[in-house]
């Protein structure tokens, strides 16, 4: 495969993970996406020409097979990028503990499989870029909000622990915490409106950060950036 850059990016869906996807295309990278669900990633594959692989991120084997399936198919990924997350709302007395957990699972413990597996083909390798999608819920726990609080909070830590022992190894990691809500088409008219102009964070101009990410000279890697509308409260 030569020096050809390869993008995993698990969680893959119509929002951020499309807007990564075609600017690490555009880019020049080979871009593999996975999700639960692949039929929502058609139209996307064919557009950029990328490949889009069935994976459950809380199941060990599954992500086991999603890289050996990529490595296999167009090579090793020298950037990954975890995108998944799961949140379920209500008051603490009321809330689902099974919902609770499946959150958690989803939130904090994909990504520590996803990292783990991408660890271990980049330590080898000698290099490589793993970025994980924060939330303000991972700064500040939010009302009826306990699941993704939980769930972002140990994803933080995740990060901070895989920075410190990876970095000497020449693998970046890093943390992108998305403060705010990111624009979609589908969202109600009337609501986009409500937030005034730039009131929500635009995919395209948030993929730019993590291509920033993944470009940075070593003599500079940041591990942790918060993104957000310039009117948005923090």
């Amino acid at each position: 495969m030569g020096d050809q850059e390869i993008a995993l990016i698990v969680g893959g869906g119509p929002g951020l993970s499309a807007a990564l996807a075609r600017l690490f295309s555009k880019e020049g990278m080979k871009v593999a996406l996975a999700a639960r669900n692949t039929g929502k990633l058609d139209g996307l594959v064919k557009e950029i020409d990328g490949h889009a692989y069935q994976c459950d991120a809380i199941i060990p084997k599954d992500v086991e097979n999603l890289f050996n399936s990529v490595t296999r198919d167009i090579g090793e990924p020298n950037l990954v990028v975890y995108n998944a997350s799961h949140r379920v709302r209500g008051p603490i007395t009321e809330v689902d503990p099974i919902e609770v957990r499946n959150a958690i699972l989803i939130t904090c413990y994909g990504g520590f499989l996803v990292g783990q597996a991408a660890a271990k083909q980049m330590i080898p390798a000698g290099r490589g870029t793993i970025l994980f999608t924060g939330a303000s819920a991972g700064i500040k726990g939010f009302p009826n909000s306990a699941s993704f609080a939980m769930g972002k909070f140990g994803l933080s830590g995740l990060v901070q622990s895989m920075a410190r022992e990876l970095q000497r190894q020449n693998i970046h990691v890093a943390q992108v915490v998305i403060d705010g809500g990111i624009y979609e088409p589908t969202r109600n008219p009337e609501h986009i409106k409500s937030r005034g102009p730039d009131g929500w964070l635009d995919p395209n101009d948030i993929a730019k950060t993590y291509l920033h990410f993944h470009r940075q000279p070593r003599s500079t890697w940041a591990s942790y950036i918060e993104l957000r509308p310039w009117s948005e409260k923090f």
